[in-house]
């Protein structure tokens, strides 16, 4: 039992699950406080960043996929990854950022 707990796996879900509520509890602040966000990138730093540029999240930039895929996968939720409502992120501001996702390049190797 104790092997389970010291997974990669299970630590990254723990910390994905207590982080959820604070991120649900940025909501629209996290649009800039006037409920509109300003564009893709704006999105990704503001929400996307915070898992998917730390060890919580898997890599996303720089792999070419496609918008269709990463709209979905937010909306539905996948493994560890919570659901994004439109009541959080509106549809254009997702189109917007599935955009930038699939276009952008791969960060920097961390030395």
């Amino acid at each position: 039992m104790s092997s389970l707990l010291n997974s990669s796996a299970v630590k990254r879900s723990l910390v994905a699950c207590l982080a959820l509520p604070f991120t649900l509890l940025a909501g629209h602040a996290a649009a800039d406080g006037d409920g509109v966000w300003k564009n893709g990138e704006n999105v990704y730093a503001k929400v996307c960043g915070h898992c998917h540029e730390s060890t919580v999240g898997p890599v996303i930039k720089g792999r070419q996929l496609p918008p269709q895929y990463i709209t979905a996968v937010v909306r539905s939720g996948f493994r560890a990854m919570p659901a994004f409502p439109a009541s959080f992120i509106d549809d254009k501001a997702l189109q917007q950022v599935a955009e930038y996702i699939s276009k952008a390049p791969a960060p920097a190797a961390k030395p």
